[in-house]
């Protein structure tokens, strides 16, 4: 027998707006809040999807760039690699407030329809080796744009889940979303190589792929940008007609601006930094970082692994959070990713030795597993984090309602504002290797200098939230 509706509930929706949305309510999350809540996050998974695949487009374009005759150096080419997650990390802060005053559906739709900006200009770009590098430049930060839509992402689903379930919700979102950065790795060798999108697209060009000897190929390089233009069309329209605004999650940027005055917010987004910073920052730099430790090796037939373990794993984060508690989950993170550093730098060659590629390709695959573990798990600890925090200023039983209201507007705000930090992991790590491989020749030296940050990350895990008597345990 089915649960009749109150006169309240009826009303509960004006087209694709919920004017009542109450996902803690038992019986109404049953009732229709499970149903819109899903289809509202598969909607924003593959675009969230096309957004990481066009953020990430340009660690495979540069490594292209010399095969196709561009006369760009080493620092060059880690430039790049690393100025999109520049420019998306930056357009994440705004991108943080974005779904409280326009809506979760409109946003996703207009962000996701701008990704076009990029995709068609670089496919433009990559055919004629004239082009300016200033040009190059101004098209990795439009790349940027792609990085933007995390944040907006993250913020929308927050609002759709209850408590209990929001670390598996914002799990699937951003682990499923993520593979876009390992399929753009795995797609662009098989799109390139063939003239898969007709004459439209431009002709072939002649690339040296493998050794100086060895006889040029005929390459479709703009493929690997053209390819996504039809399903960032298709996304963009399911986006506008499937998905909800919440009329309850409406705040000016002045209401949101509050997470500036919460110490938390700014601890998070550290952790968050260690976390995905390092996920982005290894996709973006890892193809490249093999193009010059190992010339005999081609990068991307190896590149994409990491990126695809660190994606699959980050709903397991979130999972394993919402059991053990993200803090502890968390910590365990940082202690074991300094011992993946330390395996990297094991099997790097040396001037006495070869190296070994298998090493290093294992030991970047444990860290990629392990990012996408803390991915998960930071993101978990935000929203309890910031409801404890809500829940001790209103004490009073008879604000619990706003409590629980302010703790997930907040938690959203802190979830896109965190986003753009770690975001800049992937400007910083790529950067870092490129100016160590100019000042020593190797890059032991931006390495180590990750192993300081996750020791730095460990111990303010610990103090914060993991030890017995910590400031928010969670």
């Amino acid at each position: 027998m089915s649960t009749p509706l109150t006169p309240q509930a009826t009303h509960a929706r004006r087209g694709h707006l919920l004017t009542i949305w109450t996902p803690e309510d038992k019986a109404f999350w049953a009732r229709e809040g499970s149903a819109i809540a899903n289809v509202n996050l598969w909607i924003s998974i593959p675009a969230l999807f096309l957004a990481f695949a066009v953020w990430q487009m340009w660690s495979v374009v540069a490594v292209n760039l010399p095969n196709l005759g561009f006369k760009y150096n080493s620092n060059q080419l880690f430039w790049l690699a690393a100025l999109p997650a520049l420019s998306g990390a930056t357009l994440r802060i705004f991108y943080s407030f974005m779904v409280p005053v326009f809506g979760g559906r409109r946003w996703t739709a207009l962000s996701t329809a701008s990704l076009l900006l990029p995709t068609i200009g670089v496919g433009l770009a990559v055919q004629n080796p004239s082009t300016p590098y200033s040009t190059m430049l101004i098209l990795a930060l439009l790349c940027g744009l792609g990085g933007g839509n995390f944040s907006s992402s993250m913020s929308n689903i927050s609002f759709f889940f209850p408590k209990e379930r929001k670390g598996s919700a914002l799990g699937l979102n951003a682990g499923l979303g993520n593979l876009g950065v390992s399929s753009v790795q795995f797609l662009a060798p098989l799109v390139i190589s063939l003239g898969i999108l007709g004459p439209w697209a431009g002709s072939p060009q002649l690339a040296q792929l493998t050794g100086q000897h060895s006889a040029p190929a005929q390459i479709w390089a703009q493929n690997a940008a053209f390819i996504w233009v039809p399903f960032i069309i298709i996304v963009s329209m399911i986006a506008w007609v499937g998905m909800h605004d919440i009329a309850d999650a409406k705040a000016s940027f002045r209401e949101q601006a509050v997470i500036f005055r919460r110490k938390h917010n700014w601890i998070m987004s550290f952790l968050y930094l260690g976390t995905f910073g390092s996920y982005i920052g290894f996709s973006a730099g890892f193809p490249l970082l093999i193009k010059y430790l190992y010339p005999d090796i081609r990068p991307l037939q190896y590149a994409w692994l990491g990126p695809l373990v660190g994606a699959l794993v980050r709903p397991v984060g979130g999972w394993l959070s919402d059991k053990l508690g993200g803090a502890r989950v968390t910590f365990w993170t940082f202690g074991w990713m300094m011992i993946g550093v330390l395996g990297v730098m094991a099997s790097l060659p040396g001037p006495q030795s070869p190296g070994s590629f298998t090493g290093f390709l294992l030991a970047f695959l444990f860290l990629f597993f392990l990012t996408g573990i803390g991915n998960g798990s930071t993101f978990a600890m935000i929203p309890v984090i910031f409801t404890t925090q809500a829940k001790r200023r209103l004490p009073d039983p008879g604000q619990a309602a706003q409590a629980e209201s302010e703790g997930a507007k907040e938690s959203a705000a802190v979830l896109g504002f965190s986003a753009a930090i770690g975001a800049y992991g992937g400007f910083f790590i790529p950067k870092s290797f490129g100016t160590s491989f100019d000042l020593t020749g190797t890059p032991y030296a931006a390495l180590a200098s990750f192993i300081a940050f996750y020791a730095i990350s460990v111990g303010i895990t610990w103090w914060y939230y993991a030890r017995r008597r910590a400031e928010v345990p969670c």
